[in-house]
């Protein structure tokens, strides 16, 4: 699962973090998902989801170095899956090192981690990642660099997951660059994408048609794609993005 749950802007008066954080939680246990990646989360955001799960961990720091900033953390099931290696680069062009890329107007970051399988004893990396949301070369940049470190990590060819918020539809070139290489895991889904065909809502209640958040893979067998729009009481939604989920072979 892959989720933007929009961060805690304190000035939220509509759509604040104190009023959606329990359906949050609700959702991530009704889906029970063995791995998912959160987007736009604070330090005490992520603290509260850690809190909240039972058996699982994670793994990320802040943009802004440490538990500074907009974390990409990826959460695991601690009874489904087995972490061996995890990191964090910037997007920019000194991704070790806390930094702003090319025209982005923010610090981005990418989380990686690699799951065995505690079950088939299969590896599977798994990136999540926030593309910037003004920077057009950044943008197209970073789809290159994360491509690029996926080739210098897996040296031992295993399964590749890149999820996020990448902020470009699929005529853009971004999602062009990364589609040269892996695969839109909707593309390749044994059965019809369930859900909105979007999912950016912005908190609208119009259609959902802007998807901007995907799964890409490489290697891996996808069974089903799904945007989830489940809502709050009030029928509003519990975020600016619909988590969007994928069941895979492994």
């Amino acid at each position: 699962m892959s989720y933007n749950i929009k961060y805690d802007n304190k000035n939220d008066t509509l759509n604040n973090w104190q009023d959606r954080k329990h359906k949050i939680i609700d959702l991530l246990k009704q889906y029970n998902p063995s791995v998912f990646g959160i987007q736009e989360g604070l330090k005490n955001q992520v603290e509260f989801i850690d809190n909240s799960l039972a058996n699982y961990a994670y793994v990320g720091i802040g943009r802004e170095g440490k538990e500074k900033g907009e974390y990409s953390a990826i959460f695991y099931d601690l009874t489904k899956v087995e972490l061996t290696d995890n990191g964090t680069f910037w997007l920019s062009k000194t991704p070790d090192f806390i930094s702003r890329g090319w025209d982005a107007a923010l610090n981005r970051i990418c989380t990686y981690a690699l799951f065995k399988n505690l079950v088939t004893k299969k590896q599977l990396w798994i990136f999540n990642t926030h593309f910037d949301h003004i920077g057009k070369l950044a943008r197209e940049n970073s789809a290159k660099l994360i491509l690029a470190k996926i080739e210098q990590l897996n040296i031992q060819n295993f399964p590749v997951v890149l999820m996020g918020d990448f902020n470009a539809t699929t005529k853009e070139k971004p999602i062009q660059i990364l589609t040269s290489q892996l695969n839109d895991a909707v593309e390749i889904a044994k059965t019809p994408l369930k859900g909105s065909g979007g999912t950016f809502n912005g908190f609208n209640m119009r259609a959902i048609t802007k998807r901007i958040d995907y799964f890409f893979t490489d290697k891996l067998v996808v069974k089903s794609y799904t945007h989830i729009d489940d809502t709050l009481s009030n029928k509003k939604h519990i975020s600016d993005h619909l988590p969007i989920m994928i069941v895979i072979k492994n």
